[in-house]
């Protein structure tokens, strides 16, 4: 690793890091065991603790500042696909689609607050 990608790790925020990047940060710490099974959210603790970084939010208060929860997310994607049946049944090809891209987007809502 040249001493380029080491400056710009260090000045690239630990929560913009990738999952690769973040397990090349925990490696260079000793006394970090067991990095390659962690996820990202693991990661950044453990990495915050090992370097004495106290955590500026819990995780809780990302998902509520976001305004829904992740059960709130999925509940709504239940309704979507029991919509997506009716839609199928009345054989309505456009509201289908229509469904399709909602139920897609709310999947990717839930990612997104589940790994924040």
């Amino acid at each position: 690793m040249g001493a380029k990608e080491t400056q710009d790790r260090k000045e690239k925020d630990l929560e913009q890091m990738t999952v690769k990047e973040l397990r090349a940060v925990a490696a260079e710490t000793a006394d970090l065991v067991g990095v390659h099974a962690m996820k990202k959210a693991e990661l950044l603790a453990a990495i915050k603790e090992a370097r004495g970084i106290k955590e500026e939010k819990p995780l809780r208060e990302k998902v509520e500042k976001a305004g829904v929860t992740v059960k709130q997310l999925k509940a709504k994607l239940v309704e979507l696909k029991r919509k997506r049946e009716e839609a199928r049944e009345e054989k309505d090809r456009r509201m289908i689609e229509i469904l399709r891209r909602r139920i897609n987007r709310v999947k990717k809502r839930t990612r997104k607050l589940s790994q924040a």
